[in-house]
């Protein structure tokens, strides 16, 4: 009875959103009371899922012998799910508010709840097969969100995601067929599937691993894939929340978990040319990222470029293709979702409260919006990797995976990541500084007026702040998980 359940906790979400696309609501507290149940049960539901599910799959559909639909819910598929289902009822509260005086809020919604269930989907899927036709339903579901504001740049923006979608989906397809046609067809295998199936020629599988990971690595945001990723930046911020720390992003980098250490096989990567080329792009993302960040004076825009690099972060870890990294790079997935929803909440606060967009437009703000500006002095300190706050940990790890990795390239990593915390410190905390101490020649009466965020915007913000601090201080159990699925248990 319990596989089928996770049938329920894809579809259910997914035909809240249908029914909310499609049927008319009179009023907009129904919209609302609509979205709020359909989330939160999900979220119980996939939260039972995961404490409670047994690891059996189970079959939708059969497309041919050796395509099928399969769900199935093991510990890297969990750890996933858990971040969806705790940070997507806390967006949809924060949404609640920030969408108040948009247009199109049902439809928004219906697409905001269906984005819920395909997330959820990607998780779930037993096999490269079913997680390949969620992962292109989530492009397909996220677009009219980018789209949401019609106005030219959303347009614009909206297509641009799509062709760099739909570009890196189709290398996927390339790796996936090599996979299948060598017999990889099955279910998900720590390990691999090809070391079950062996295949003899270890460039023309290198070759097929860089093409599926360049696929994947479009909603992972890799250099010089990633330029979709600042121009959906225009979308609403529950939306640019979604994108940048949860749904979009967090799936490119949980598919390449998936194509590199359950589906190659690390035993037939690790040390070929192929591993030097995947960790080159994550480490010169991370730079790239970093360094765009501090010289971007748009707010939202800086923390994408942010984004871009903390997501090779995560990808550092994994081209390790070492137990350490695979643990490290578990922890930053969920450590960085938390802060950076967070800052991204604060800049959507600002944005409705005052239409400001620019950080030099920031001067004094933490004075009239201190809660606001409590929040994102909490991110910036948490994503900087000070302690005792989460991303700290995280970065720890990674540190210590490559000193112990044995690989130079590692190190040569370890040392970017040095140098990006400072970079991080100083697009972080300059904005910090200019919301707290602003110059002697500001004028502060300009400010009089400003009110701060309501309590559907404060409350995601004391429990997001409290996250940060809590993974932090109390982080074990999450390593202890983090290294379970990377022992493959």
């Amino acid at each position: 009875m319990k596989p089928i359940l996770l049938l329920l906790a894809v579809l259910l979400p997914m035909s809240a959103g249908v029914l909310l696309c499609i049927i008319k609501l009179k009023t907009d507290r129904a919209i609302k009371a609509f979205t709020a149940v359909a989330t939160l049960s999900t979220s119980a539901l996939t939260w039972a899922l995961i404490l409670h599910c047994p690891n059996e799959s189970i079959t939708l559909l059969h497309f041919a012998e050796r395509l099928a639909v399969v769900f199935r819910f093991d510990a890297l598929g969990r750890f996933f799910a858990g971040i969806l289902a705790t940070l997507w009822p806390i967006t949809v509260l924060y949404a609640f508010s920030y969408m108040e005086h948009e247009q199109r809020r049902q439809s928004f919604f219906g697409f905001f709840t269906i984005c819920f269930g395909v997330a959820l989907g990607i998780s779930m899927s037993g096999n490269l097969f079913t997680m390949y036709i969620f992962y292109e339903l989530l492009t397909l579901a996220t677009t009219p969100l980018v789209i949401h504001t019609l106005t030219k740049k959303a347009v614009n923006a909206a297509k641009t995601y799509l062709v760099f979608s739909l570009g890196g989906a189709a290398f996927v397809f390339a790796a996936m067929i090599f996979l299948i046609s060598n017999g990889a067809y099955g279910e998900f295998h720590f390990g691999g599937l090809l070391t079950r199936y062996p295949y003899d020629n270890a460039n023309i599988t290198q070759i097929f691993y860089l093409l599926g990971f360049l696929g994947f690595g479009v909603k992972a945001a890799i250099f010089p894939l990633h330029v979709w990723l600042p121009r959906a930046s225009v979308a609403p911020t529950p939306v640019t929340a979604l994108l940048h720390a949860v749904a979009v992003v967090k799936a490119g980098v949980f598919a390449v978990m998936r194509l590199t250490y359950f589906s190659f096989g690390t035993a037939l990567l690790k040390g070929g040319w192929v591993q030097s080329v995947v960790m080159s792009v994550a480490i010169f993302t991370i730079l790239f990222g970093a360094s765009k960040a501090v010289r971007e004076p748009h707010w939202k825009r800086r923390l994408v470029y942010s984004t871009v690099a903390n997501l090779s972060y995560i990808l550092f870890g994994v081209t390790m293709m070492t137990e350490a990294g695979f643990t490290a790079a578990l922890m930053h997935m969920a450590f960085h979702a938390c802060v950076k929803i967070l800052a991204f909440f604060c800049a959507g606060a600002v944005l409705c409260r005052t239409g400001r967009e620019l950080v030099t437009q920031l001067d004094g703000l933490g004075r009239r919006m201190p809660r606001s500006f409590a929040a994102f002095t909490v991110a910036a300190l948490a994503l900087t990797g000070i302690p005792p706050l989460n991303c700290f940990v995280s970065k720890w790890q990674l540190l210590t995976a490559a000193a112990d990795s044995e690989n130079p390239l590692a190190y040569v990593g370890a040392g970017v990541l040095l140098l990006a915390a400072l970079l991080t410190a100083i697009y972080m905390l300059s904005t910090v500084r200019r919301a707290w101490f602003p110059s002697k020649e500001t004028d502060l009466s300009a400010l009089e007026g400003i009110r701060d965020a309501d309590w559907r915007m404060v409350v995601p913000f004391v429990i997001l702040s409290l996250g940060v601090l809590l993974t932090g201080l109390f982080a074990t159990p999450i390593l202890h998980a983090a290294q379970q699925i990377a022992q493959g248990r």
